[in-house]
């Protein structure tokens, strides 16, 4: 990871919620309140507007400007929640390239801090449920010394499987815990949000 490459993850992240903000806002109108795709938009298409104007040293810098600029200008959870993650992940690679360990732990420090604001755990049908199996994945390639598309390509389909299973679970965190067992049956939005995420740091990575 370098920062041309951060800078083309995060645009294809923005890519990515644009063409599935409907879908996005779907899944939440049915356990949320209806606003997770077009605050994610939000959010994503104030970054893309902003980091062409940066100059950055590090990778860690445009991973901490991208979490700055969502929580400016996300509502809900989702803002403070992805906002923190990036910062996290940004503040753990002070360098100007990072390499697949390097990238894995900073994964890890961006999910602690997600589960440090929101005090979720996997099965908690959250977002959660999608970012610690890839977390995971990202780390076992980095452990087996597999290079960094190989891991965020497993990451993607770590996270997918996660946001996948969140279908049956009855939600434990946030608007969709209010609705007890009639939470079950829809997949979680923020799991599917952050599978998107993992997925275009997959594509971004496999096109180098």
């Amino acid at each position: 990871m370098d920062i041309t490459l951060a800078r083309t993850w995060v645009q294809a992240i923005a890519a990515a919620v644009d063409e599935h903000q409907d879908y996005l806002t779907q899944l939440d109108s049915a356990i949320g309140d209806a606003d997770h795709g077009t605050n994610m938009h939000r959010g994503f298409r104030a970054v893309t507007a902003a980091l062409p104007g940066t100059e950055p040293a590090t990778v860690g810098e445009v991973l901490v400007k991208t979490g700055s600029f969502l929580i400016s200008a996300v509502g809900g959870a989702s803002g403070p929640l992805y906002g923190s993650a990036f910062r996290a992940m940004g503040r753990a690679l002070d360098t100007p390239t990072a390499d697949t360990t390097q990238f894995a732990a900073a994964l890890a420090a961006g999910l602690a801090s997600v589960q440090n604001l929101g005090a979720a755990v996997p099965g908690d049908k959250t977002m959660i449920d999608a970012f610690a199996p890839a977390v995971e994945a990202f780390q076992n390639i980095a452990q087996a010394r597999g290079d960094f598309a190989a891991a965020a390509g497993a990451a993607a389909d770590a996270a997918e499987d996660g946001m996948r299973a969140t279908t049956p679970l009855q939600a434990r965190k946030g608007r969709a815990s209010y609705l007890g067992p009639r939470s079950v049956g829809h997949q979680d939005p923020g799991a599917t949000s952050t599978a998107l995420i993992f997925r275009a740091l997959a594509e971004t990575a496999a096109a180098r």
